[in-house]
């Protein structure tokens, strides 16, 4: 292993913890990801051994059987799954944005039921915000849910499920009639339970199958169909309606700097390649490695590796203490996508006309990063976020 991506002041556990991924990643995934992401194949041999490290329950707390570690820990891990093969990590993010969701906005009786089962992987978690033709516009969703004597009638079609398939419970925001002023105090998030596969997985819910995407392969992105889909009340997230936008919000925030933990091991793994590539590749008599403008680039690269790191580490370590971090996590993200989209770039012209080959890793993960730009939030969407944020931080008084 390189320099790059270290992190300072982690504890013994933690250190143990991305040793054991490092060696998972080197020694099962990195073998197998490109032959599998080019056959769009499941991974449930990796799956069933991050089950078995604890990944699903790393941030769940000790008292729901999982292993209580910080949201660092997990994006530290993320990173690492990430640099081996980018759908891994998409495989436990939502999962874990919906079992986040549950520690901090659950009640008591939510968190017992599925907390436990979500630690060692039985419940498989995704996460439900999105609709056709809806983009970031949160407020324009028109899913609904409607209140009868027995509970609540779901209808509408959602759209982008990660691991939509091979989850079996959906957090998934609604319109409900809270008789509020404000669109976003409107908005509930249901607790939906189904069985995994494809097609009609639980009464009034249909998951049509898997979306065919440019890259992101291996994990399953779907739609999801509600019609006539009857819930009781207690699988209102937090047993209360009208507070779904603001517990999506939240998860999405953790969502952020998962995602640039993502971008950061996409860029380490690309500047690993390229800079291995530039040694053994000659030309005009000597390793490319060599030449100025090789060595200028690299440089670049991995300066750009580290930004991003240390970024998404702050982001990390803000929500860890509890602190405010929507600027930060706005800003990791932002920078570690297009950082990433950069340097893979750049991996990709060193390493020339092979770089466009199939048999070169640097192919699948120059597919990979271009979903970096879009997953929680684009740029520009971070940008109005953190414009926004500064403009009320330095407002003249």
């Amino acid at each position: 292993m390189g320099r790059l991506c270290e992190t300072d002041g982690l504890t013994d556990d933690q250190t143990e913890i991305l040793k054991a991924v490092r060696q998972f990643v080197e020694e099962k995934i990195l073998p197998v990801a490109t032959e599998l992401e080019h056959a769009d194949e499941y991974p449930q041999e990796i799956v069933d051994g991050l089950k078995e490290l604890g990944i699903f329950g790393l941030m769940i707390p000790e008292e729901y059987d999982g292993l209580g570690e910080s949201l660092l820990t997990y994006a530290l891990c993320v990173e690492e799954i990430a640099r081996g093969w980018m759908s891994v990590s998409g495989v436990i993010n939502t999962h874990f944005i919906v079992a986040y969701m549950l520690m901090k906005h659950g009640t008591e009786e939510q968190k017992r039921k599925y907390l436990p089962r979500m630690a060692t992987g039985e419940v498989r978690g995704s996460f439900s915000m999105s609709e056709p033709g809806l983009g970031s516009d949160v407020s324009a969703i028109k899913t609904k849910a409607t209140k009868g004597e027995g509970g609540y009638t779901i209808d509408g079609q959602k759209m982008w499920l990660t691991n939509g398939g091979t989850s079996n419970l959906i957090a998934v925001l609604v319109k409900t009639d809270e008789g509020a002023d404000s669109v976003y105090k409107n908005m509930t998030t249901f607790l939906v339970e189904k069985e995994p596969g494809f097609g009609e997985t639980a009464p009034g819910l249909t998951i049509p199958g898997k979306i065919d995407k440019m890259g992101y392969k291996g994990v399953d992105t779907t739609e999801a169909i509600f019609e006539g889909h009857q819930i009781a009340a207690e699988q209102i997230l937090g047993g209360e309606p009208g507070k779904g936008f603001y517990q999506m919000m939240d998860g999405v925030e953790v969502g952020r700097v998962n995602v640039a933990a993502r971008a950061c091991g996409i860029a380490n793994r690309a500047f690993e390649l390229a800079i291995a590539y530039a040694q053994t590749r000659e030309t005009f008599g000597k390793q490319i490695a060599d030449h100025q403008a090789i060595l200028f680039r690299l440089a670049e690269m991995a300066t750009k590796v580290e930004a991003s790191h240390a970024m998404m580490v702050k982001a990390a370590r803000l929500k860890d203490k509890g602190e405010r971090n929507d600027v930060e996590a706005g800003m990791a993200k932002m920078l570690a996508a297009e950082y990433c989209n950069e340097v893979v770039q750049d991996s990709f012209r060193i390493h020339g006309g092979y770089g466009y080959s199939k048999e070169y890793e640097i192919e699948r993960l120059y597919r990979e990063a271009a979903f970096m730009l879009i997953g929680e939030g684009t740029s520009d969407i971070q940008k109005m976020i953190i414009g926004r944020s500064l403009l009320k931080d330095y407002k003249l008084r």
